[in-house]
């Protein structure tokens, strides 16, 4: 957004405030901002959900647990969508796919297809991020986050709608794929955006390790709505998702506060992470400390940064390359963990899709902990680098033990499971939250202008590369089996590790004593005045 120019308190902010008769205080608009960014994201996260779910129904392999014959009626989708009775349970709905599948994915490629339809989401993600990222930093950031919502849940929507028009044209939901790939690309770098506006760097790793859940619990919700209306067809577990996600968009609109200026405080970034006084209604915070000098409330007073410019900051290209072979291992356990277990006998017994969806859960119960525990542990010896490679090499051990003693019994699989999770999630939401708002938020920018959501973009740009790329591996290499699989996410995890070497170095040398004459901590921008 340009220099001055104004934008608009968020309409139900305005009537609660009518309604209560004053505004809120920091500390209470602090709550709301971290609550309403969780469930935004939290949505975003729950509509990437339903392809894992859906995928060992649309492709099938009969051989690893034959079914028994399907009692004979009436097939549901007789009659298209919305003409037939769409929401009626289908009660032989795993026996029939399981013989049958859903073309074009049920044939000998269909894995491949699969993984192609994740690897053009993803793709998609990948380069919309870093047009989204600038974008944020220029425009209003409620808005942005709301339409890229509402846009989000209408083409995950659309793509369940292929099942009710009996679409079985790849390039239909290959497509449906890539649009909703771009329209997830705003929700990452506005959220982080957001809450860095409101929260200073004290703390930071613990509270967004904390807020970070929010992927995990979004990846548990859409899981278990995905799981629990396949057995209606597997359209619906597409549809709705989509539906909360647009649900979620409205409820940005209504009361997202973007930035403390739009409801009368001014910029906390320039004020080392403490909220000054006004004059006027609003209520006093224990954090407030003088008297304002700030800009007028809903006027942005900050300038956007360049792509070159915010890469030029040291630790954003190592972090970015580490992110990228961080969530190429954390995106394969996302979109291929259910029917790797669905396809995988545990206790020498094969779990059902809906089982296997609902199990899978558990790897991002880890993931919760993982990063709570990362941030909470950054915060604690002020060593970000060091603590997202221990993670990440304590990933390999965790991640090779569960494959080999994972079929042991369903007890000792969640258990490594959640292992597995806590150390595979762990560095990546320390990466793409804490992170990135320290980088975007630095010193260096002299309080004049901002990169927080282009800092953010490089990084989880870069990230989704790899996370585009684990999948669509993983849907070759399954067919080789499934021991390819897991050391290709050893590998991943070794480089992601690896690529931090040189600022884990310097963090070490630092708390020895050790001053370098750059540390790899502090930005080099020019300072601008």
């Amino acid at each position: 957004m340009a220099t001055g120019s104004k934008r608009k308190t968020p309409p139900g902010i305005l009537l609660l405030r009518r309604i209560r008769g004053r505004n809120w205080s920091p500390k209470t608009f602090r709550y709301a901002i971290l609550l309403i960014t969780f469930i935004a994201y939290a949505c975003y996260h729950a509509s990437r959900k339903p392809s894992s779910i859906v995928k060992s129904v649309l492709h099938p392999e009969p051989t690893t647990k034959p079914p028994p014959p399907p009692p004979p009626r009436e097939h549901i989708n007789t009659y298209p969508w919305p003409l037939g009775n769409v929401f009626v349970k289908e009660e032989d709905t795993d026996a029939d796919h399981v013989n049958k599948g859903w073309e074009p994915f049920n044939g000998k490629g269909g894995t491949s297809r699969l993984g192609e339809i994740d690897v053009a989401f993803l793709a998609c993600y990948s380069l919309g991020m870093y047009v989204a990222g600038h974008l944020g930093d220029t425009l209003d950031l409620r808005l942005f986050l709301t339409w890229g919502m509402i846009g989000s849940g209408f083409f995950v929507g659309l793509f369940g709608m292929g099942y009710f028009w009996d679409v079985h044209a790849f390039w239909f939901f290959l497509v449906m794929q890539m649009a909703a790939g771009l329209f997830q690309a705003t929700g990452w770098p506005s959220v982080v955006a957001v809450v860095g506006n409101w929260f200073g760097k004290r703390k930071r790793g613990l509270i967004m390790g904390i807020w970070n859940a929010h992927t995990s619990v979004g990846n548990i919700c859409g899981s278990l709505i995905a799981a629990g209306v396949l057995e209606y067809g597997w359209g619906w577990s597409f549809i709705a998702p989509g539906f909360v996600m647009s649900l979620g968009g409205v409820l940005v609109y209504l009361f997202l506060a973007a930035y403390p200026e739009d409801v009368g405080f001014p910029d906390i970034n320039s004020n080392s992470g403490k909220f000054i006084k006004r004059k006027g209604n609003i209520e006093e915070d224990e954090e407030v400390a003088g008297e304002s000098s700030g800009s007028e409330p809903g006027y942005e007073n900050k300038t956007g940064v360049g792509l070159l410019q915010a890469c030029m900051i040291p630790g954003v290209i190592p972090f970015a390359l580490c992110l990228f072979f961080s969530k190429l291992v954390a995106y394969t356990f996302l979109y291929w963990l259910p029917f790797y277990l669905s396809q995988t006998p545990i206790g020498g017994e094969y779990m059902s899709v809906k089982t296997a969806g609902n199990l899978s859960t558990l790897f991002d119960v880890g993931g919760i902990v993982g990063g709570i525990l990362a941030g909470y542990i950054s915060d604690k010896f002020k060593a970000r680098a060091t603590t997202a490679a221990t993670f990440m090499y304590a990933a390999i051990p965790a991640m090779l033990v569960y494959h080999f003693y994972g079929g042991v019994s369903q007890t000792v699989n969640i258990l490594l499971m959640m292992v597995a999770g806590l150390f595979v999630n762990g560095p990546y939401a320390l990466i793409t939250t804490a992170v990135s708002a320290d980088l975007g938020t630095h010193k260096s920018l002299q309080g004049d202008s901002r990169a927080l959501a282009t800092v953010t973009a490089i990084i989880d740009g870069t990230g989704s590369a790899g996370a585009a790329l684990g999948p669509l591996l993983t849907g070759f290499l399954s067919t080789l089996g499934w021991q390819a699989v897991f050391y290709m996410l050893v590998v991943g995890a070794l480089c992601a590790g690896l690529l931090l070497t040189r600022l884990v170095i310097a963090e070490i040398r630092e708390k020895l004593g050790y001053v370098d004459e750059v540390l790899a901590s502090e930005p080099l921008l020019d300072e601008r005045r």
